[in-house]
Formats: structure tokens, sequence, C-alpha cells
């Protein structure tokens, strides 16, 4: 492992997250931008809701896709003895999500992508956060106060799973992120005014 290998994995990671796989998938099958309705925002919700179901799976699977190849393609080019590292690919490739340069530095807020990168980095852990995401999604039909919930417990799970110093900081510095991105959906939750969960039908 060298510093070019590093920054290698940490640019290419960002460059995965960058991806903006719901707008490119919102114009794609049915023409229309997520920046332009709903909430605005580039990520599974809202794209689920102005494109459709179609659209939304297909930014779900590919936000979190491009959060687990950031993690793989560390691990496979800086090999062992590099947790470290691994995991700054990750956080890259949850602010290349977040600042895509591919979107004048905006983008969505991180949750299937963060989804991936745990997922990635280890699949029990992952798979404990994708569940409580969802379950919280069905029982609350609000899709942020389930981002919140899954990430708020994911220092817990951390612990339970991982608990090393480097991967618990790196899951308190996940979820201080995600809160910060949804900052306004959380004072909008404490008033009661959050939307709940709807789709909109697939064209045709």
């Amino acid at each position: 492992m060298n510093a070019l290998e590093v920054l290698g994995v940490i640019t290419l990671g960002y460059l995965l997250g960058a991806i903006p796989v719901g707008v490119l998938a919102s114009r794609w099958l049915v023409g229309v931008d997520p920046r332009e309705g709903g909430s605005r925002n580039v990520g599974f919700t809202n794209v689920l809701r102005v494109a459709g179901t179609t659209a939304g799976v297909i930014t779900l699977i590919g936000d979190m896709g491009k959060g687990a190849a950031a993690v793989v393609a560390a691990q496979v080019i800086l090999r062992s003895g590099s947790e470290d590292w691994v995991l700054a690919a990750g956080g890259a490739a949850i602010l290349g999500h977040l600042f895509s340069v591919f979107l004048r530095l905006k983008g969505g807020k991180g949750v299937a992508t963060a989804l991936g990168v745990f997922f990635a980095l280890d699949p029990i852990l992952g798979a404990s956060l994708v569940l409580i995401w969802l379950s919280s999604a069905v029982l609350w039909r609000t899709s942020s106060l389930a981002a919140i919930v899954a990430f708020g417990s994911l220092p817990v799970i951390t612990w339970i799973r991982q608990p090393r110093p480097l991967m618990l900081a790196f899951a308190v510095g996940v979820t201080a992120l995600i809160a910060y991105r949804h900052a306004a959906n959380i004072r909008r939750l404490l008033a009661g005014t959050e939307p709940k969960f709807r789709v909109r039908p697939n064209p045709g």
C-alpha cells in the first residue's frame, strides 16, 4: 500500500458516490428530473414519489451499490491491514453522494449509500441496519423518521458487532452526518408536519 493507492481509492470512492443514480434513472425512464418535483431530493424516496416504483427501486439499488462498490474496491486495491483507508473510501462515497461533482456539489441525504457502505463492511451489521430502516418505514410510513431511527441505532449495532474505536468513530460520524442532512425533516417531525410516504405509480 502506498500513498498513490490510498489517494486512488478515496478518489474512486468519491466519484462512485457522486454518480447521480436517481437523476439518471428518472430521466431515462420517465423524462423527469427529481430535483424539479416533490422534495427536490435526488434520493430514493423522492424519485419514488415523482418518477414511480421502477425508477425508485433502481435508485435504491444503485445508491446502495455505489457505497458497497467503494468499500469493496478499496479492500481489493489496498488488500489487508488498511481498515482506516477502507473506511475513508466508504466515507468518501457518502460525501460524494451528498456533494456530487456532477450536480454542482449538491446531492441527496446519504441514507442508501451509507447502507451500502456498512453492508460491505459487515454484512450482518448492514443487514440489521437495513431491517431497522425498512421496518420503521413500514410502521410509520415516514421516510425521514425511518432513516433517523435506523442511523440512530447504528452506533449501538456497531458497538455490538465491531467494537473497535475506529469503526465506532466512523459509525458515530456517519450518524451525525445523516442527522445533519435531515435537520429540516427533524424540525417538521417535531412540528407534526412531515409528509407521509407516498408512491407515484409507474407511467403507462
